[in-house]
């Protein structure tokens, strides 16, 4: 193991190349992971990457491992703010920063930006950000997270979590911070994803999404397409009565027909509010992968040898 390797491998999962770096570069992981998951393959492809990008050399990850995953998405998202700020404070050179997310770690860093972000002043006071954001996930889990997930968090007449962080609320100026980015990024599976699907993942609805095409795009042969959505003008995300009334239903009685009702009318309002932005949305499909399977963990190469098929989209990174 060479000395970056043996950096990047560090309990911090931070890498330290050069003297005065000037953009960070934030890798977060999902559920029950660990930084070295990311740190043995992932992470060296993406180094390489950057540096051709960017010619700097300066990678940070996220701290929240195993299961601190399960604590709550606003308690893992107010940890990551802290190493970020940790970060900051140490490196006085950094002038940009950049996410990148994978699965639930895209609801931490959308949490974190929030607490990071200052109305009426730039990012960390003085410093510019650009995202990449992977998008979030909702399998079965346990604990808070799990009710934040399944959007059944909190009293049946207060708006879950999740819809919160889909406008600008009390809690924080969620909207807002993901406006300050310069860039913002959703890479979805169009197919064979076991954990998120493609209309979740691209916050798109039903009826927006596109025929998935047979041809990938030219020199990316998982990549079906790329398109830019601007932002639609309207209305922030609300909580209306009705949905409320189907909270309660289905925290009290949860049946699959409370369920269904209660997500379809959430559903709609979350993709409501995150479509007041502008995102590019880069659709994937691993369908002649050999392990296709896997499309979920290959979007991140999670394993080496049986994600592989995940490592040439990451050129995608090149193009901001």
């Amino acid at each position: 193991m060479n000395t970056s390797q043996s950096n990047l491998a560090s309990p911090r999962g931070i890498v330290n190349m050069e003297d005065k770096p000037d953009h960070l570069l934030v890798l977060v992981h999902g559920i029950l992971a660990r930084t070295e998951l990311f740190t043995l393959y992932f992470y060296n492809l993406v180094l390489q990457i950057w540096i051709l990008m960017t010619h700097k050399k300066r990678i940070a990850s996220s701290c929240n491992t195993y299961t601190k995953t399960f604590t709550g998405i606003d308690g893992a998202g107010k940890r990551l703010a802290d190493e970020v700020m940790q970060v900051v404070k140490k490196t006085e050179s950094l002038k940009k920063i950049s996410f990148l997310a994978h699965s639930l770690g895209g609801l931490f860093a959308r949490y974190a930006v929030a607490v990071l972000y200052t109305p009426n002043l730039p990012f960390l006071l003085g410093v510019p950000f650009l995202e990449k954001l992977a998008a979030p996930l909702a399998p079965i889990f346990t604990g808070r997270t799990g009710s934040q997930l399944f959007l059944t968090d909190g009293k049946p007449n207060k708006p879950p979590l999740l819809l919160r962080m889909a406008s600008d609320c009390e809690d924080g100026k969620f909207i807002s911070a993901l406006g300050a980015f310069r860039c913002r990024v959703l890479y979805a599976n169009v197919s064979y994803d076991h954990m998120v699907g493609w209309r979740t993942s691209s916050v798109r609805r039903e009826k927006e999404l596109p025929k998935p095409p047979r041809r990938s795009l030219d020199g990316y042969k998982h990549v079906v397409d790329v398109e830019y959505c601007p932002p639609v003008l309207s209305e922030s995300a609300h909580f209306p009565p009705e949905a409320a009334k189907a909270k309660e239903a289905a925290q009290n009685e949860p049946s699959i027909q409370n369920t269904v009702e209660y997500h379809e009318i959430m559903e709609e309002e979350m993709t409501h509010g995150l479509q007041r932005l502008g995102w590019m949305k880069v659709d994937v499909s691993f369908h002649s992968a050999f392990w296709p399977f896997f499309a979920h963990n290959n979007i991140h190469v999670k394993n080496e040898w049986f994600h592989n098929a995940g490592a040439e989209w990451l050129l995608m990174l090149q193009t901001p």
